[in-house]
């Protein structure tokens, strides 16, 4: 089931480290070639040994020790991965992850990582249950890491609730159930943009526009998910990249404009930014002042960058978007024509829930054969998921 995969265990200072041994026991035998590191913490409820004797691979349990190759250690753990398994994941670990505390081999070797993570959770139910807990836990999954929830039961403080670490042959058949997923973009090269740009007026103030990221950002975490190589550009946002991506920070359209042209060799190409369409003719190297004077300014337009592609394309399906406020299908057909799009991605932004800045999304999907899709209110990691299968459709077809 896992032959020849790697997978890095990660074990936490947790009365159910023992557990643990039972995981790395259980991958062995799926024939997947097993990496432990463990946090100083851990080592006091399991020796070293025990993992080193399960795994047949030498454990690593301190940052500073005398290195064992010539690699960088937690770099080389890091690479080599096609997994890691984090079991069990206490509270420690979770808030020093979800806030880019990397303090010891374990945390720097996840920080370094673009293979998948998944948390295995165990710890005193109030623990699992406070806010801060909670809290960090979303912020990891909305970052793209798995969780492996906890059962309910006795605890080892005697407390009954949440927070007993799941079965180990649950644990295990996660990460084969992993393998096993069909990724239809396995292999596929996809660029995506996101964000807005910024067009600088002086050195202090600049246009730009209420795009938020979030669409862009949520494409490419589903798109790594389904085995592609993710190159994404965006542009000023305050989001953070998704685990896995090749990740281009831009500012200005002229910026973004240059970073699509060098990377246009891929298979797909979603154009999810919205670009500022204008820049400032004369931009001032001082701070403009303020005085009773009505002051104008004069724009030229920026390059457009989809319509370019359009015109570039060879093999790549093209995807854009049309955030719109009035005559929505009318603009989103005309848009999909003039630039040579496979399909447009339509919204109305005024409308609630669909805007800018939000978590949701209302769609209209039209297609260069004619087909229309319209799509009610739902998470735009869902809308993405819709996105991305109609994308592995074209591939399919093509």
């Amino acid at each position: 089931m896992l032959s020849g995969k790697n997978i890095v265990v990660g074990v936490t200072g947790g009365i159910a480290a023992y557990k643990a041994a039972d995981v790395v026991s259980r991958l062995k035998k799926q024939g997947a070639n097993v990496y432990v590191i463990m946090t100083e913490h851990s080592t006091k409820f399991v020796q070293p040994l025990t993992f080193q004797s399960i795994s047949q691979n030498y454990v690593v349990t301190d940052m500073f020790e005398d290195p064992k190759t010539w690699d960088v250690e937690h770099i080389s753990l890091a690479k080599r991965a096609d997994l890691f398994l984090i079991v069990p994941a206490t509270a420690n670990i979770i808030g020093k992850v979800a806030n880019g505390i990397a303090d010891d081999m374990l945390t720097t070797t996840l920080m370094a990582t673009l293979a998948p993570v998944y948390f295995a959770l165990a710890m005193n139910t109030k623990m699992y249950e406070n806010r801060i807990m909670q809290s960090n836990v979303k912020k990891l999954t909305d970052y793209g890491y798995q969780m492996i929830l906890p059962e309910s039961g006795r605890l080892a403080c005697g407390d009954v609730g949440a927070g007993k670490l799941a079965n180990p042959e649950l644990i295990v058949q996660t990460v084969i159930d992993h393998f096993a997923r069909p990724k239809p973009l396995s292999g596929k090269r996809i660029l995506i943009t996101a964000g807005p740009t910024r067009e600088a007026i002086d050195p202090v103030r600049y246009i730009t526009n209420h795009s938020s990221g979030k669409m862009g950002y949520a494409i490419a975490e589903k798109a790594v998910s389904q085995g592609a190589q993710v190159t994404l550009i965006s542009g000023p946002t305050q989001l953070t990249p998704p685990v896995g991506v090749h990740y281009i920070p831009v500012v200005s359209t002229k910026d973004m404009f240059d970073a699509v042209m060098e990377n246009l060799d891929v298979d797909v190409i979603i154009k999810a930014a919205a670009p500022a369409d204008y820049k400032v003719v004369n931009y001032s190297s001082e701070k403009i002042k303020k005085n009773d004077a009505v002051m104008s300014m004069d724009f030229e337009k920026n390059p457009d960058i989809l319509k370019r592609v359009g015109e570039l394309k060879k093999h790549q399906i093209l995807v854009g978007f049309a955030a719109e406020t009035q005559n929505v299908e009318a603009y989103a057909k005309k848009k999909l024509i003039e630039k040579n799009l496979d399909f447009i991605v339509a919204n109305d932004v005024t409308v609630k829930n669909a805007g800018f800045d939000v978590d949701t999304n209302i769609v209209t999907i039209y297609d260069k054969n004619g087909k229309t899709d319209a799509y009610d209110c739902m998470e735009k990691s869902e809308v993405a998921l819709i996105i991305l299968d109609k994308v592995a459709q074209k591939l399919q077809e093509k």
